[in-house]
C-alpha cells in the first residue's frame, strides 16, 4: 500500500530507534500497562510517532481498563484501517494514514455512544499541548 510519506526501512531504523521501529513498523505491541499515554488525560493531540500527523483528540480519549490508551474515535481521514487475521484472530488493524505506522487495533467495544475503541500503543504516537 502507498503511503503520502515514503521512507526506506532502514530510514525508519535510524529514526525511530529500536522499539519504536519494533511497533510502528514490525506491527509490535507494547506491554499492557507500561505506556506513558496509558492513564494520560491533559487536553490536546495525540500525533503519529513516526510523522507528527495528528491522529486522535484528547477528548476522545477514555479509560477501557485494557491496559494500552484508548480512544473512540480518530481526527477524520487521519487512520487507515486494514484487516489483520493474524494470531488466529479477525481484527482491524489501524495504521497512520500519512506513513502506514502500525498504531494498534479497533474494536466495536467501545461503552461511549460510538461504539468503538481505538487500543493504541503509547510508543506509535507522540502528545502535544
Amino acid at each position: 500500500m502507498k503511503y503520502p510519506l515514503e521512507k526506506s526501512e532502514a530510514q525508519w531504523k535510524e529514526e525511530l530507534g529500536e522499539e519504536r521501529y519494533h511497533v510502528l513498523r514490525e506491527k509490535g505491541t507494547e506491554r499492557p500497562h507500561t505506556g506513558a499515554y496509558n492513564l494520560h488525560y491533559e487536553e490536546g493531540t495525540y500525533c503519529c510517532g513516526a510523522c507528527s500527523e495528528p491522529l486522535f483528540e484528547s477528548n476522545s480519549k477514555f479509560d477501557a481498563h485494557c491496559g494500552w490508551p484508548s480512544f473512540d474515535d480518530s481526527i477524520p481521514g487521519k487512520v487507515k484501517y486494514i484487516l489483520d487475521k493474524t494470531h488466529g484472530m479477525i481484527r482491524t488493524e489501524i495504521v497512520c494514514a500519512n506513513c502506514g505506522s502500525h498504531l494498534g487495533h479497533l474494536f466495536n467495544d467501545g461503552p461511549t455512544a460510538t461504539g468503538q475503541r481505538y487500543c493504541v500503543n503509547s510508543v506509535s504516537v507522540d502528545f502535544k499541548k
